[in-house]
């Protein structure tokens, strides 16, 4: 299946998710969308679910030759994580990868200062904390957002996606609750070949998206 847009996929997603919704079997469930490409999907989600939307702001460590290519990520001040198989497979140490890790912290702080505009982190303590993005590739960023919100106590932790590599999901099963991945195609080969529309976010529409009404 291939989606129109982020928000098209949002909605697909939101119906696998509507167990999760405000008033519920499951406490006070809260979407949190890693930004910029999770927000428009989180944000359908959101919606669906009369849930509050949040943000947890991942950036991905890519490799040296190829910046796509996640072979780590860093989230609010943990220590980089990294993917260590494919590290051995690249000849890669993480001393190499320090100068990017150094720069995607960087980004890291600019956006959630941005995104936040003084908003504290949410409280997941108790809550049911859906982690939205709009594709999983690798799931390098994801596994950090989960481990990221997972040391924060929330009561049941999900990972909610429309289309994700079958490796890339696998990855997550240990980190999350429930995975729910819509669409899990063998020959996966980038995100936004599942999209018909798969144009960039600017900074002014996330802030758009989360200055916007939600319960």
């Amino acid at each position: 299946m291939r989606f129109a847009d982020r928000r098209a996929a949002g909605r697909a997603l939101a119906e696998r998710l509507l167990h999760y919704r405000a008033g519920g079997q499951h406490p006070d469930p809260l979407v949190l969308a890693l930004p910029r490409g999770g927000l428009p999907v989180a944000d359908e989600v959101a919606r669906a679910l009369a849930a509050p939307l949040d943000i947890i702001v991942v950036r991905k460590i890519g490799a040296p030759f190829a910046a796509e290519v996640g072979l780590g990520a860093v989230v609010g001040d943990d220590p980089p994580q990294y993917d260590e198989a494919a590290l051995a497979q690249l000849g890669l140490t993480e001393d190499d990868l320090a100068p990017i890790a150094h720069r995607e912290r960087e980004e890291l702080r600019r956006r959630t200062a941005l995104y936040r505009q003084g908003r504290p982190e949410p409280e997941l303590a108790g809550h049911t904390a859906i982690v939205v993005d709009d594709g999983l590739a690798t799931g390098s960023t994801a596994r950090a957002a989960l481990r990221f919100a997972r040391a924060r106590g929330p009561a049941r932790l999900v990972m909610a996606a429309p289309v994700g590599a079958p490796d890339a999901v696998a990855l997550l099963r240990p980190e999350a609750d429930e995975v729910v991945c819509l669409e899990q195609p063998p020959a996966f080969h980038a995100v936004g070949s599942w999209y018909a529309d798969f144009a960039q976010l600017t900074d002014a529409e996330v802030l758009r998206v989360l200055r916007a009404d939600h319960p």
